[in-house]
Order: C-alpha cells, then structure tokens, then sequence
C-alpha cells in the first residue's frame, strides 16, 4: 500500500472523525461553563467547578476521543492536510449545540461556520501541503517564531482585559487559538517520536511542552467558552487561528513545503475574504441571537399587563 493510500485511508477518516469528537466536546464544555459560578481568565478554580458536571465529563471523554484521533492523523499525515479536515468541528459544534439546546440549527450560523471553513480549506488546500520532518528544526530557527506565537498571546490577553463583549471573548479566542495550534504541531513531533520507540518522546524536550500549554489552552478555551454567549463566534476564531498557526510551525520549524506563486497567493486572499466573512457573519448573528434572547427574557418576567406583543406596541404607540 502506498504512502498517498495510507494517507487516505487512515488520516483522513481519522481527522473528520476527531473533528466530530473535538466538536461535541466543545458543545458540551460550552453549555457545562454557563452553568457554573463565572471565573476569572486562567483561574483554575474553573476547573474544580466544571469538574463536577456531567456533561463537562463527557464533554473531556470526546477530547479524550478527538485528541487521539488527531495523533493518528498527525500521525499518517502532513499537518498542512490534516488541519483543513480538523476545522469541520466548527459546524459539528454549532449542530451538537442545537441539539444540547433541543432547537434547530441557526442556518445563519451553519453558513457562517461553513464559510470559515470553506475559506480555511482553499487557503490550506491551496499551498498544496507535502511532508516535511517529524523532528524540529535546530533550536536557533525556533526562536524567531516562538518570539511572535508568544507576543500575539500575550497581546490577544492583554486586550480581552481591557475590552467588553464580543470583543473580549475574541480576544481569549484568538489565545486559545494560539495554543491549539502550537499544541498540535508539537503533538505532530510526540506522534513521529513515539514511532520511534515507547520511551523516546520522554528523552526530548516537546512532550514536556505539550503537558504545559496544552493545559493551559484548555483552560483559555473553557473561559472563552463561558464568557461568551453563544458558541459559534469564539469557536469560529479558533478554529482559524488553530489551522494558521499550525501552517506556520509546519513551514518554520517542520520543514513541510508550501506552493507559493502569484495564482495561488490571489487564491489565498479571496480564501482569507470568506474567513473574515464568516467570522463577520456568525458574530453579528451571534449579537443578534443574544439581543433577541435578551427581550424574550425580559417579556418572560415582565408583569402581565406590560407582556404585549410588538406589533401592538407599533399600533398603540404611547
């Protein structure tokens, strides 16, 4: 069996079935955050809380599930390939979502979910990913892009202190992201080390990196989750800058290859026009859905005599 078969046949089915686990798994931690007491960002007394829901448990058994699944992939596959396919966790969370919540799928949240990942797919898809290493580079050339993952965690931190709303979440989003990818890239080297040997991964340096930021991006992501109102928005984010970064460790410190050319960067800019569409899309939905749930709310609790329709209120304008 050739090397593109095995690629097919165990990578692929491997990632989409991760990225279904990795999906219900945020579904199930986002709806578990709302129904502990709020936390501050990277408290872990966040944990100890949700440690005690049922539905947080299953939700760490399909990360459990997704993050194997994803070793396997990493594992058989360039990270250029296997990160498009991991990124459909975004409609299976918003899907797992409506269901958690016994309604339909918002079809404006569907489709902007759909757009990121179609634009994510082109762009990755557009680079034409090849192998590249299963070890990393020397040392020195880590450094430069360590540098730059580090500040722009740091940064997203800093302005989800200073900012509210939408754009606070976004910006734990956008650090969660960060660490997912770097994560993930780092798993891609623990996968090709254990192939080596049981023991090898604990003679170097990146298993002991993934136990530290993996933890730590697990934390971001459960108080993005619960400082966000729906889902969809901070996962959307996520799943991005996951991907992006994982294609900028490949190339830098991987040594995988990417198609460059005039067409193709022409192909990536109109693929990076629909991620920002879609993030666009499903945050303005997400800000609408929010509002709406909010006057319902307010209807629900008001005395009877002031529950009157909106109609009636534009026909009986005080």
């Amino acid at each position: 069996m050739g090397a593109n078969t095995v690629m097919l046949v165990i990578a692929v089915p491997a990632a989409i079935t991760g990225a279904a686990c990795m999906g219900l798994a945020s579904a199930a931690q986002a709806r578990a955050a709302h129904e502990v007491p709020d936390s501050k960002t990277l408290n872990p007394r966040l944990l100890v809380d949700l440690a005690r829901s049922k539905l947080w448990l299953i939700g760490i058994v399909a990360t459990v599930a997704g993050l194997a699944l994803q070793v396997v992939a990493l594992g058989f596959g360039p990270l250029l390939l296997v990160q498009p396919l991991l990124v459909t966790a975004l409609p299976f969370a918003s899907s797992f979502a409506a269901l958690m919540a016994h309604r339909r799928p918002d079809r404006v949240l569907v489709m902007g979910g759909l757009l990121c990942v179609a634009g994510l797919s082109a762009f990755l898809l557009l680079a034409k990913p090849t192998g590249g290493s299963d070890h990393l580079v020397r040392p020195a050339h880590l450094i430069p892009l360590a540098i730059a993952l580090a500040a722009l965690v740091v940064g997203a931190l800093a302005w989800a202190a200073m900012v509210r709303g939408n754009a606070h979440v976004l910006g734990l989003a956008v650090a969660t992201g960060v660490t997912y990818g770097v994560t993930a890239a780092l798993i891609k080297v623990v996968a090709g080390e254990l192939r080596e040997g049981i023991a090898t991964p604990f003679t170097h340096w990146t298993l002991y990196a993934v136990c530290i930021i993996g933890p730590i991006g697990f934390l971001l992501s459960q108080n993005t989750f619960q400082q966000g109102k729906l889902i969809s928005p901070a996962l959307a984010v996520i799943t991005t800058v996951d991907p992006l970064v994982g294609v900028a460790i490949g190339v830098w410190w991987l040594n995988e290859s990417a198609n460059t050319g005039t067409a193709v960067l022409t192909g990536e800019i109109i693929a990076a026009v629909a991620i920002v569409a879609g993030i666009g899309m499903v945050t303005r939905r997400a800000a609408h859905r929010v509002t709406d749930q909010a006057m319902a709310d307010q209807i629900a609790t008001a005395p009877p005599e002031e529950q009157r329709e909106p109609s009636e209120e534009l026909a009986n304008p005080s």
